[in-house]
């Protein structure tokens, strides 16, 4: 990217390389990152260079054939998929929020912190790119959103802000892009989703569905953070950033789920399918991640690829 010359690779490489697998995410991740603040060094025309993008296509039709392979068949509507998602489950024995709000330490909470830095630190940016592609109701609903991530206004309340406050909270560098080394393979993926969606006009319904899934699903889990930063002490900011989640992301789900989602498929009822998949894709990348985090954690070992810095200790109340 820095030199200005294409990129070398084997494109029969392509063919074979692994959907889940690092190569291919972490390619995907700095290809995707051009539309986003790009990088030091690299000329900014580089993010239409047709030689990347072809690079990028290659590897995205490999990412959307495991996707499709990987989702189950079962939910065939909008109502269908996303049934399960509106109640919390009995048996949260499996989940990360819950293990971290009732056995976590902070060390669990830093690894956490920082690999959700990858999407955290931008949020909502990708699900912008869908609202020019909307219309009526859901456009209306999808800006409202926003406007509420954004800050409603305010630089100092932008849900990215709040995030790098968190990490200031337990130790952590909030420099944009900081932790990408750190990061293994399904939590890229998870990343990835929403910037593939969101760059695709033809994917909009599917970024849609996952907008949905996110919102649908935030406030439980951003509940049960709250109390685990609390219970280890990670600081107020660590904290305020998922009780500001608890509240906002209770009435968004309303929002999403009959004005973006309802109001989409009010004009446009063809990409019900795609609103299906695209949340379905979201719960299968997230089991993976929450698989993969458990087993880390519960073998004893970091979740990351490079080992994070001892936090800082803290001076003062």
């Amino acid at each position: 990217m820095r030199t200005g010359s294409p990129p070398a690779y084997d494109p029969r490489s392509l063919l074979t390389a692994d959907p889940w697998g690092e190569d291919l995410q972490l390619a995907l991740h700095l290809l995707y990152e051009l539309h986003y603040r790009g990088f030091d060094g690299v000329d900014d025309a580089r993010e239409w260079d047709p030689d990347l993008l072809r690079l990028r296509q290659g590897l995205e039709t490999r990412f959307l054939h495991a996707l499709r392979t990987e989702v189950p068949d079962g939910a065939r509507s909008v109502d269908e998929v996303f049934a399960p998602l509106l109640e919390e489950p009995v048996d949260l024995g499996g989940s990360v929020s819950r293990f971290l709000e009732t056995d976590g330490e902070l060390r669990h909470l830093r690894e956490y912190a920082a690999l959700r830095s990858l999407y955290h630190l931008k949020e909502a940016d990708p699900h912008a790119w869908v609202i020019p592609r909307l219309t009526g109701r859901a456009k209306a609903g999808m800006v409202a959103i926003e406007y509420d991530e954004f800050g409603a206004g305010r630089a100092p309340d932008i849900h990215a802000r709040l995030f790098a406050d968190l990490m200031e909270d337990l130790g952590l560098d909030p420099a944009y892009g900081r932790y990408v080394d750190h990061a293994p393979a399904p939590l890229l993926a998870t990343v990835n989703l929403m910037s593939l969606f969101g760059l695709h006009r033809a994917l909009r319904g599917a970024l849609v569905g996952h907008f949905g899934c996110v919102e649908v699903t935030s406030s439980p889990g951003s509940r049960r953070m709250a109390r685990a930063m609390r219970r280890c002490g990670a600081g107020p900011a660590a904290e305020r950033f998922y009780t500001e989640h608890v509240e906002a992301d209770a009435v968004h789900e309303q929002v999403v789920r009959r004005e973006v989602v309802g109001g989409l498929l009010a004009d446009e009822p063809g990409l019900e399918a795609d609103v299906v998949f695209g949340c379905a894709a979201t719960v299968v990348l997230e089991d993976r991640l929450t698989a993969f985090l458990r087993e880390s954690w519960d073998r004893g070992r970091s979740a990351l690829r490079v080992p994070l810095a001892q936090a800082p200790r803290r001076t003062g109340g």
